[in-house]
């Protein structure tokens, strides 16, 4: 099998290691973002690759400086990977079909529903970041360690309802208001809470090439305003008039619950 098909088929090192297109063991950050500005459930992930990769040697090797990767072989690539890892958890029971996919659970219909994806070209588009390193990494921030909505998004709830604010970017990303029903804002919202044990964010690459070792895990917060100051970097036994730090100093009595009225029976 030549050089090209290897890399057509997918049976063959990275792209990036190959000399004929880089020469070097690259790495990336992925990041799962899930929602759309009107909370539909739109899942997608932002990657960010350098322009190079670590020789044998260990040396930094940048790639061409107008040519990174040929996106028609990475195409093909992709699509071999992506369909094979498919099949492999279709074959260990780690996809489950409901609904209208239910008749997928047939192994014959599977394989029949897969047959075109196989053949039909894939696109893979890959382009140089409009700014310089820093700004990516801010503009994926943004996705890292925050919820489908900001606060300041919010307009209004009331009578069951909830209005927010969203940009329409096929309107020159013009500004507009969308209303909900409650069940229906809560819905959407649910839409990107992640099952447990998924991650947002992933590393590929560099960790193992450099020798860094595994980052440790912070340790459990000793109660819910250590916690608070984790998640959000704000503390709560913190006065926001003076700076100084609020104590308990004891709780306020739980009231018992009003007696019922005996009722009188006149039978």
């Amino acid at each position: 099998m030549s050089r090209q098909s290897r890399l057509a088929t997918g049976r063959s090192p990275t792209l990036m290691a190959i000399p004929l297109t880089v020469g070097a063991e690259t790495g990336m950050v992925a990041i799962l973002h899930t929602w759309g500005q009107t909370l539909t459930h739109h899942p997608h992930v932002h990657c960010f690759v350098p322009g190079g990769g670590l020789g044998p040697d260990g040396s930094w090797i940048a790639s061409k400086p107008n040519f990174f990767l040929p996106v028609h072989v990475l195409s093909r690539c992709f699509r071999h990977l992506f369909l094979g890892r498919l099949r492999a958890a279709f074959d260990a029971g780690r996809i489950a079909f409901v609904g209208e996919l239910a008749g997928l659970s047939d192994l014959s219909a599977f394989a029949e529903y897969l047959e075109p994806l196989s053949k039909t070209p894939w696109i893979v588009f890959a382009k140089r970041p409009f700014a310089g390193p820093s700004e990516i990494l801010d503009y994926l921030g943004r996705y890292t360690h925050r919820v489908a909505i900001a606060n300041g998004r919010l307009l209004d709830c009331r009578d069951g309802r909830v209005s927010f604010r969203w940009k329409d970017y096929r309107a020159q990303s013009k500004s507009k208001a969308m209303t909900l029903d409650a069940d229906e804002f809560t819905r959407r919202f649910l839409l990107h809470v992640l099952p447990k044990g998924f991650r947002r964010i992933r590393h590929f690459g560099f960790r193992a090439a450099l020798a860094f070792p595994e980052p440790e895990r912070p340790a459990e917060p000793e109660d819910y305003r250590e916690r608070c100051a984790q998640l959000t970097g704000n503390r709560i036994d913190i006065c926001p008039f003076c700076g100084g730090r609020m104590v308990d100093v004891g709780s306020w009595p739980r009231r018992s619950p009003p007696r019922p009225t005996p009722r009188c029976d006149t039978s």
